[in-house]
């Protein structure tokens, strides 16, 4: 069988940034898409998993690839698979550029790579010498020893002040289109409309593995390791489904669904150094922008005090979420049984995220993977709900007859003048109360229940606003 979903792969003319460790490949990559991105730091190995963003210049857009620094040292960490990323990041590029250091000379990781580069790809390279911020480093960059790479000439840029970038741009633009690869009009290039997922959990719960099977191919780098993952980074997929209208007829769909790795989140007490205090203020930048969260919770662990800190995060942003119960198939037992017990303990800690769907995965063997995506789709769809007046007015009666609403910390009884939605995604109500009564919480409660029973909103929050009124 098929699959149903693959990575979508954008037209866009590619560029990659590849080069040794601390020659401010990053800093360079958030110059050029106009955004902090990419952490930045004076730490070797900042980036691990290479990084994706769009440029534009010229009123025209490209695809630029940050990629992980080499030192071609095997006792380094990730130093293999930051590698295997660069190369393949080299091979999907129409131009190369290779980031050198201006205020350094020529060493030898540099000539090792300019090796291992002449014999994997046949296109433009283009010899980027960074941190040139001034003439005298300038000068010295256009003169130094980069030539005998045998790459062409070198352009002497600074990513900090923007000096010579817009140069740079234009050389790299008049590469493309003598390759006949040329950049997407700005005004032609269509919004982003995907479905944003944003997988999260603490440190070691295998949001990466899980992210590598979902999007089909492994993107970032998978490792027992506490926070490997020390960036988001995010790839669009596209996902082929039916689907019934009103009329009865299935209609073949597809939609576009942009998943979000993130940083292992923990309790700031147990956060060491800068650079995972940038990836976990990222990781939570990355939740808001989201529409749907998939709750990362390792399986073959009990429930910790990380995963209920993150539960309490996704409280408070009214955000959709899915429960992943990963690595199952590390579980002792994987009975029925064993499962509704795991239910059981998930709703016991997490009783505010009730209305969560749950799905028993693995990130190593791909074990109901097939799953999330139908139940993305559905949590989506549910996230949008919104429900006519004289339905939220039939239901009301039947929920105040069946229930008469219980009194809070007013000495008048309440009354309910009405419901209805007043906003989605996610579903916003509100409900009127009679003026100088008030109303019991277990009520509020009770009445989100019974709107779950009634219509369908697996997966979302459901937000409730009282609003007194006089009449």
């Amino acid at each position: 069988m098929s699959k149903a979903f693959h990575q979508k792969k954008d037209a866009l003319p590619t560029i990659a940034l590849v080069g040794r460790v601390n020659v401010g490949k990053s800093t360079l990559f958030n110059k050029l898409i106009e955004e902090q991105k990419a952490i930045t730091s004076t730490i070797p190995g900042t980036t691990r998993t290479s990084n994706e963003g769009l440029l534009l210049w010229r009123g025209s857009y490209c695809k630029i690839i940050d990629t992980g620094g080499l030192t071609f040292e095997d006792e380094v960490l990730f130093e293999k698979e930051i590698l295997a990323q660069s190369e393949r990041a080299m091979k999907e590029a129409d131009v190369v550029l290779f980031v050198v250091n201006a205020a350094e000379g020529l060493l030898p990781q540099e000539q090792e790579l300019a090796k291992r580069m002449r014999r994997i790809i046949t296109k433009p390279v283009v010899v980027v010498a960074n941190k040139a911020d001034n003439k005298r480093l300038e000068s010295i960059a256009k003169n130094g020893d980069w030539i005998k790479l045998g790459l062409g000439d070198v352009y002497p840029v600074s990513a900090a002040n923007g000096r010579n970038v817009g140069d740079l741009l234009d050389h790299v633009y008049d590469l493309l289109a003598k390759r006949k690869q040329s950049p997407e009009d700005a005004e032609i290039r269509e919004e982003d409309t995907s479905i944003r997922i944003s997988l999260i959990g603490k440190p070691n719960a295998g949001k990466s593995s899980l992210f590598n099977k979902l999007i089909g191919e492994d993107r970032v780098i998978v490792s027992d390791v506490a926070h490997t993952t020390r960036e988001p980074f995010d790839t669009m997929v596209e996902y082929e489904y039916e689907e019934t209208n009103k009329e009865g007829v299935v209609e073949q769909k597809q939609a576009t669904i942009t998943f979000i790795d993130t940083a292992g989140i923990r309790r700031k007490s147990k956060v060491h150094g800068e650079l995972e205090r940038s990836g976990i203020q990222k990781s939570i930048e990355a939740i808001e922008k989201s529409d749907i969260v998939l709750f990362v919770i390792d399986g073959s662990e009990t429930i910790t005090q990380q995963d209920m800190q993150l539960g309490g995060l996704l409280e408070k942003r009214g955000k959709s979420v899915i429960i992943l119960i990963n690595k199952w198939d590390l579980s002792d037992d994987n009975s029925d049984h064993k499962r509704h017990a795991v239910e059981k303990m998930i709703l016991r800690h997490f009783p505010h995220l009730d209305f969560a769907p749950l799905i028993f995965t693995s990130g190593m063997t791909g074990r109901e993977i097939h799953k999330v995506f139908p139940m993305i789709m559905s949590v989506w769809k549910a996230r949008h709900t919104t429900i006519g007046v004289k339905s939220l007015e039939y239901t009301l009666d039947r929920i105040t007859k069946a229930k008469l609403p219980s009194r809070g910390k007013g000495t008048r009884h309440p009354k309910l003048l009405g419901l209805r939605q007043i906003g989605s995604a996610p579903p916003v109500f509100q409900l009127l109360v009679k003026y100088r009564t008030s109303l019991h919480s277990s009520y509020i409660r009770y009445i989100e229940n019974r709107l779950r029973e009634e219509y369908d909103f697996i997966g979302s929050p459901l937000i409730m606003k009282l609003t007194k009124m006089k009449r």
